[in-house]
């Protein structure tokens, strides 16, 4: 049974990431927004807290298991406080969750060490295609037989930290069209692999992304997430989605939070615009749209943890609802972002608050495909 009330140790991951959201990415969204820089001392104090090694286990270096509630809760928080920044502390999540779930033994003692240290190590993940219709089931992203190894060709775009990235993981069609992922070592100094220029984004502004050209780039077979078996690209996708969901939810929930104060606030006619039926119809219904997200994703994060040890098909419980409150969650933070806009009416539109800003990063999570994972 499906537990509502987060453990105890959880609540504190809550609430120490809320204040911290509160009290320092809320103080910088704007400029970074502005001049698309992060700060690093802010990635260096929220790597302080030990999210990513608290869902590693010691065998591999940390202090914890992986959870994808607690994983959900933590998106949720950071995605409130501000998008870009949560992407940029969570982007090395990309590549250790899916080792951590579908690496071999040699491939978890070789990398996942690596994100249980003092410092922050950038890693990233490549998987959507600059393409219309980008299906990531079909991807044209290939990957061919080389010897002992495999020739990866291909474009790939809205890559998170690529630039700077010390590992990144890479995913393509095999032969036969299966998605397999493989493992790619100091990315900008790898001979067939192109790294453009940093991308010109709507939203998410402050997080650095890239386009990728790929041209026989050479892997060893050993690059291949899980050897010779493969992966699970199924799983991986799932909790990508559930990842992106919890994201929208903060995303949404702050463009609430923001609408329902500056609606109490305002005066016309004598009273709040708030006790206006139009505008409390609306603000409820937002409400509901953003509790509603909340346990759908909080639910499929628990279907992936009771699901550990089974192959995921296009039919399975975990698949299913991920791909349900991905969906329901896209239409729903852009809904709740634009009404957001629109209850401010023209001051919605100017940057002096932060609304405008909700409403461009939501616009994105349709085409956020594989940026973030839990």
């Amino acid at each position: 049974m499906i537990s509502f009330s987060p453990t105890e140790e959880q609540q504190m991951t809550v609430d120490t990431l809320n204040r911290f959201a509160a009290g320092e990415m809320r103080k910088i969204y704007r400029d970074c927004d502005e001049t698309g820089d992060i700060p690093e001392e802010i990635i260096d104090r929220a790597w302080r807290f030990g999210l990513l090694p608290g869902a590693i286990p010691s065998a591999y270096g940390g202090f914890g298991d992986h959870s994808a509630v607690t994983g959900a809760l933590i998106a949720e928080e950071l995605a409130w406080g501000d998008l870009s920044i949560a992407m940029h502390i969570l982007c090395p999540a990309l590549a250790a969750f899916p080792l951590l779930e579908h690496g071999t033994e040699d491939q978890k003692k070789t990398y996942l060490p690596r994100f249980c240290g003092d410092t922050y190590h950038p890693a990233t993940a490549a998987l959507i295609e600059p393409r219309p219709l980008f299906d990531p089931f079909k991807p044209s992203t290939a990957a061919r037989r080389d010897g002992d190894g495999y020739l990866l060709s291909g474009e790939k775009c809205y890559v998170p930290l690529a630039a700077g990235a010390e590992l990144m993981l890479i995913y393509a069609a095999d032969p036969d069209g299966t998605v397999q992922c493989f493992i790619v070592e100091k990315p900008s100094a790898a001979k067939g692999l192109t790294i453009s220029g940093r991308e010109k984004n709507m939203g998410i502004k402050a997080l650095a992304t890239y386009e990728l050209t790929l041209k026989d780039l050479s892997v060893p077979a050993s690059a291949r997430l899980g050897g010779e078996a493969g992966c699970d690209f199924t799983r991986i996708l799932n909790h990508s989605r559930v990842a992106l969901a919890a994201m929208s939810v903060g995303v949404a929930r702050a463009a609430f939070d923001y609408a329902i104060a500056y609606a109490k606030d305002r005066h016309a006619f004598g009273e709040p615009i708030a006790s206006r039926q139009s505008i409390a119809f609306m603000l409820a219904e937002m409400a509901i749209e953003v509790d509603a997200t909340r346990f759908m994703s909080w639910e499929a994060a628990w279907k992936l943890d009771k699901t550990t040890d089974k192959p995921s098909t296009i039919n399975n419980q975990p698949t299913m609802a991920a791909s349900l409150v991905k969906r329901y969650a896209d239409d729903m933070v852009i809904t709740v972002a634009d009404r957001a806009v629109q209850i401010m009416g023209g001051h919605g539109y100017i940057r002096d608050h932060p609304v405008e800003l909700y409403l461009r990063n939501a616009r994105g999570f349709p085409a956020f495909e594989g940026m973030a994972m839990i």
